[in-house]
């Protein structure tokens, strides 16, 4: 193993299926591939993507899943197909589905993961907490991510835990998981990677909290629908609080405007998805009667970004990818902001790829509107 090959990132813009994946696989294979990873615009035909996909890499492990936006090397787009491939000589990935996420209990769970960490073992007996990370995708609409996230981060002990929720464009009807040669919805793919490369599980957000509390009097956690905050209908304690009319309430104020929620003097925020005909709150994130939320106020997000990637370059010397789990109401502060093509540079000179979330997960704690992944250095003397 005296040469270490790298993770080659690739993106079509072409919103024809066929041509999409087709220009998809020119970028990225290369020799020795060892696992596909892509993040696909709901609004492709997803049968003949699955369908291309299967045809173009046949015998090779892909995965992947439906979002709310795209990251690679075309910058931060929408309607287009990003991935990486992943050199067998570098890296050993395993990939498993965790199903029937509507049943999710911690024996078959527990089952689950010690066969995955088996399977990965047997691919790198040399594989171990320090060489290995572990990044997830799942069902976006599941409302498991919690659950999940806490349970994997625990049972993988010093193995890092990241991940995202797979999008569906913000249509919130259907997000899908692509694995074993087909689409799934109710599910989690985990890939299990061990490497030689030197890598950083990261998170960043660009908010500091305010003073005023915002207390769940009434919440329905099941559907994470919040009625009641501080004993008043929920949607109009929320507008009085960041100062605009019920009526004006738009997804770029849960944007600008978002609640976190205190854990170990750590802020993660928890985000409003939508304003229902009732008056309540539909959330991204668990919810339930009495927690204590706090608004948060925006910094500046360039600098915040600009400060995260510096960071990790410092500590890894040249990056050679980021896999990245961007939350969809980055996506749009960005977009309303008119920063999306500065924004999209800076991934693009980090060689960052991955989606727009409806959550980001990172060491067990499912959150939203922040930015997490993983980056991944090309020194391995820095090991």
């Amino acid at each position: 193993m005296s040469e270490h090959h790298s993770i080659r990132t690739a993106q079509s813009t072409a919103t024809d299926t066929r041509q999409a994946v087709a220009e998809f696989h020119a970028q990225v294979m290369q020799e020795n591939v060892g696992c596909i990873l892509f993040f696909c615009s709901s609004q492709y035909d997803l049968d003949v993507l699955a369908e291309e996909m299967n045809r173009r890499f046949a015998g090779i492990p892909v995965v992947g899943c439906t979002t709310a936006g795209e990251i690679g090397p075309a910058g931060y787009c929408s309607h287009s197909l990003s991935g990486a491939s992943f050199p067998s000589d570098s890296f050993s990935v395993v990939v498993g589905l965790l199903q029937d996420l509507k049943c999710f209990e911690f024996a078959s769970a527990h089952a689950f993961l010690q066969t995955q960490l088996k399977r990965l073992e047997m691919a790198n007996p040399a594989a171990t907490g320090d060489n290995s990370f572990a990044f997830m995708l799942i069902d976006g609409l599941s409302v498991r991510e919690e659950a999940v996230a806490s349970f994997l981060q625990t049972a993988l002990g010093r193995i890092p835990l990241v991940g995202g929720s797979a999008g569906d464009d913000q249509r919130f009807s259907r997000t899908r998981i692509f694995h074993d040669g087909a689409f799934h919805s109710d599910c989690a793919a985990l890939l299990l990677i061990s490497t030689p490369f030197p890598f950083q599980p990261f998170k960043t957000q660009h908010f500091t909290r305010k003073d005023e509390r915002l207390v769940v009097t009434e919440a329905d956690p099941e559907s994470r629908v919040v009625r009641e905050i501080n004993g008043l209908p929920a949607a109009r304690e929320y507008a009085r609080v960041i100062g605009v009319p019920l009526d004006d309430l738009k997804s770029f104020h849960f944007a600008s405007s978002p609640v976190v929620v205190v854990i170990d003097g750590t802020d993660y925020v928890r985000s409003i998805q939508k304003v229902n005909p009732d008056g309540s709150l539909t959330f991204f994130c668990a919810i339930e009667e009495g927690l204590v939320l706090r608004v948060a106020q925006g910094i500046d997000l360039m600098n915040n970004l600009n400060a995260a990637f510096d960071s990790l370059s410092e500590s890894l010397g040249p990056v050679q990818t980021v896999l990245t789990c961007d939350c969809i109401l980055r996506n749009l502060e960005i977009t309303q902001k008119g920063q999306k093509s500065r924004v999209g540079q800076v991934f693009q000179q980090h060689n960052a790829v991955g989606f727009s979330t409806y959550g980001e997960q990172y060491g067990g704690v499912h959150m939203n509107q922040t930015l997490t992944g993983i980056a991944i250095g090309s020194d391995i003397a820095r090991r």
